[in-house]
């Protein structure tokens, strides 16, 4: 754990469970594995956790409790964003319950920090909220025999009380952000509307490393549509597929009386009594996605926050830059808090900017040449996207010289904290 962090998006990092297994092509270079396999192999925290490969250390998926740690955040009282399990996974799959449950009891605790909660096993996050909530009191009852300053009776039973309230009233913490690890748009699809579907007072996505492009339009951007036919109320995501009509399409169906434009038995009379269709003058139907508000149409957004950024480290993938200006443009269009967190490894057109330090022979890739398949770079291949050789062309200069400026600009927004 860190009381101070180099991670642009944070303020400390909290390590109550570390260990973690492989899960997906964004485990592939994970920096707290190749850490715990290499420098911290020997510290009673990481020992054991990994197991040493071809190339490099690998995540055992054994998982390990430190309880020497579980009260940090109690010791500081000044108010600061902490990322929590930062070299682990608070939701893996061989954490038990009741970890969790002395993990929540803390940050229930310390009311003055902001916990951010980042997993790639979303499904076992929206299980414990379901199930687990009410354990929470029988946590913090627990949890007082190891705090070591000392709780008073007074903030002991404010502690159960919050979290008893909270349970009650079917939501979680007010002080912790629950996001999933986004890299590929398989991910984004699996992940993000689990996330969805738990409870949080703040939902963020982190697409890093940001291995292929990403269309989050539909969770990043809803508008509020009335039925005329039935008068009720819903919100229509971006460019969801119409299970009614060949091919996909805007979605209009009706989720109360399930009217619907686009069925076979739609006639013009129908038109008369139910228009759901959004209008044309706020939606772009060729990019798919609302790039105009209308004045009279509330936009809303699933996501609070998304956190962008390349790899770093030895074997770093490339990360195109328009998937990152892609991600930018989204999230500006749909009003959701935007960080770039860094280029990596890779920055595009090399000698671009002033100021950047290049290496005599940097290492070039054309990454419009590669295609990231399952775990392996495929066939060359050139995306429909991909317009100019130029932009298509990175080279390789160290995370410190290719700094966090995407087209020269810092971006570096944070949600609305929603105490």
């Amino acid at each position: 754990m860190a009381d101070g962090t180099k991670i642009e998006w944070t303020d400390a990092t909290w390590n109550p469970i570390t260990g973690c297994a492989v899960v997906s092509p964004g485990c592939t270079n994970c920096y707290a594995m190749k850490l715990a396999g290499t420098r911290l192999r020997n510290h009673p925290s990481r020992e054991g956790l990994t197991k040493d490969a071809k190339a490099g250390p690998v995540w055992t998926g054994e998982v390990r409790f430190n309880r020497e740690w579980l009260d940090q955040p109690l010791r500081w009282s000044k108010p600061r964003m902490i990322f929590v399990c930062a070299h682990g996974d608070l939701f893996a799959e061989g954490v038990p319950d009741l970890w969790i449950d002395h993990v929540f009891s803390v940050m229930a605790l310390a009311p003055q920090h902001t916990f951010q909660v980042l997993t790639k096993r979303p499904e076992r996050m929206r299980e414990y909220f379901a199930g687990r909530r009410a354990n929470f009191g029988r946590a913090s009852e627990v949890l007082h025999e190891h705090i070591s300053h000392g709780l008073s009776e007074a903030e002991h039973q404010d502690a159960v009380d919050l979290l008893d309230l909270f349970d009650s009233m079917g939501k979680t913490l007010p002080n912790v952000w629950l996001g999933v690890s986004v890299e590929d748009q398989k991910r984004a699809d699996e992940r993000i509307p689990i996330l969805l579907d738990t409870p949080a007072a703040i939902r963020w996505i982190s697409a890093e490393p940001l291995l292929g492009p990403l269309d989050i339009g539909r969770w990043a951007a809803t508008a509020e549509v009335t039925c005329k036919q039935c008068k009720q109320s819903f919100w229509l995501h971006n460019a969801d597929p119409c299970e009614h009509k060949d091919g996909g399409g805007w979605t209009l169906a009706c989720p109360h009386c399930g009217g619907c434009r686009c069925k076979p038995a739609w006639t013009e009379a129908d038109s008369r009594t139910m228009d759901m269709e959004p209008p044309a003058d706020w939606i772009d139907r060729e990019v798919g996605r609302f790039t105009k508000v209308h004045p009279t149409i509330p936009i809303k957004s699933g996501l609070d926050w998304v956190v962008a950024g390349g790899e770093s480290g030895p074997g770093a993938r490339p990360m195109h830059p328009d998937w990152a200006r892609s991600l930018r443009d989204q999230c500006a269009a749909a009003g959701v808090p935007f960080l770039f967190k860094q280029w990596g490894e890779w920055v595009p057109q090399v000698g671009a900017v002033d100021g950047w330090t290049i290496p005599d022979d940097p290492e070039i890739s054309r990454i419009d040449h590669r295609d990231w398949e399952d775990d392996h770079w495929g066939e060359p291949y050139r995306p429909m996207w991909c317009d100019d050789i130029d932009d298509d062309t990175v080279s390789r200069v160290g995370k410190k010289a290719a700094g966090r400026l995407l087209d020269g600009v810092e971006h570096n927004g944070f949600p609305e904290a929603r105490r």
